[in-house]
């Protein structure tokens, strides 16, 4: 009697033998290089071969005074509106977030208003309020006596006129980014928290806060950089930041696309580097919640060229890496 054996394929190979690998072909992504690279040149011969975009006047003006304290102004209106808008949102955020009918309907409907009207609806809206409010008094209200008054005109001025706008406007987007962060945190911390006598603030501000600035940064950071150009929109009431710097310049000379270049290319710059920043920070958040960490610039770049230590790791050890 006798027994046919089956024996998987390829049992009969020797093990020892290196057998090559045959990568996978993909010729459409060539394609698209070839494709990508063809636009790219065009762009390039473009720039450096139509005169029309008079780069010596982008370097003439490009490090001037009117154009350097541009950028300073719009830096100046970033910085502070973002402080204004986080810090507001974090109490509307609480407020949304607490069972108190009053507070959340309040905080609710701030929101609702701010994130609904257009940004420079509202900064026009804040630049003429003079005419709905000509004086604005503090006091009793009502039959009171007024303990402060003064002048609208005098009191909302251009710039006081863009903080109020970019800074209640971005209140309203920083309460719902905040108040997602806060949700994201397990109720069994605030639980646990509670019952060892912990506060309300001193729970937000030692426990759920922290560990939700891992869902809290990536956005916020975003609405910063969204934040840098959003204030070229205070130009229409005649801030001078860095577009307004331009417009001031090229109505005088007449080199519109050069000096609309020289802004371009500022944004650009701090950008980058807001968006590097940026980076980091989000890295360094999110070492606690994920073993294997993006690369930064610097590695993916070594890793490329064969110089990266992580790029010789093994997957599941870059993590650790130092």
């Amino acid at each position: 009697m006798s027994v046919n054996e089956t024996r998987p394929k390829g049992a009969d190979v020797d093990p020892t033998i290196d057998l090559a690998i045959r990568p996978a072909s993909h010729p459409w992504r060539w394609v698209a290089i070839a494709f990508v690279a063809l636009l790219a040149a065009m762009l390039v011969h473009t720039l450096f071969t139509n005169p029309r975009f008079e780069w010596a006047v982008v370097g003439q003006y490009f490090t001037s005074q009117t154009i350097l304290l541009g950028v300073w102004r719009t830096l100046e209106l970033t910085a502070i509106a973002m402080v204004m808008g986080v810090a507001l949102g974090v109490m509307l955020a609480v407020m949304r977030l607490s069972p108190n009918p009053i507070l959340s309907g309040a905080s609710w409907l701030f929101v609702w208003f701010f994130r609904g009207a257009p940004l420079l609806v509202q900064l026009l809206v804040w630049y003429n309020l003079s005419a709905l409010f000509p004086h604005i008094s503090l006091g009793i209200p009502f039959f009171g006596p007024d303990f402060v008054e003064l002048d609208a005109n005098v009191l909302i001025t251009p710039y006081v006129a863009a903080i109020l706008g970019l800074g209640l406007n971005e209140a309203a987007y920083s309460a719902e980014i905040i108040r997602a962060g806060i949700i994201s945190i397990d109720h069994g911390q605030t639980e646990a928290a509670q019952s060892i006598g912990m506060s309300r603030g001193r729970l937000l501000r030692r426990v759920i806060l922290p560990q939700a600035m891992r869902v809290i940064i990536p956005p916020l950071g975003n609405d910063t950089i969204n934040m840098l150009k959003m204030s070229a929109l205070v130009s229409i009431i005649a801030v001078p930041e860095l577009l307004f710097a331009a417009q001031t310049i090229y109505t005088r000379t007449f080199e519109t696309i050069p000096l609309l270049l020289v802004a371009v290319i500022w944004y650009l710059i701090i950008v980058s580097v807001m968006s590097g920043i940026q980076y980091y920070i989000e890295r360094h958040y999110a070492r606690g919640s994920s073993r294997n960490l993006p690369p930064t610039p610097l590695q993916s770049i070594g890793a490329f060229f064969g110089l990266s230590r992580n790029s010789r790791l093994d997957p599941g050890e870059k993590g650790s890496a130092p």
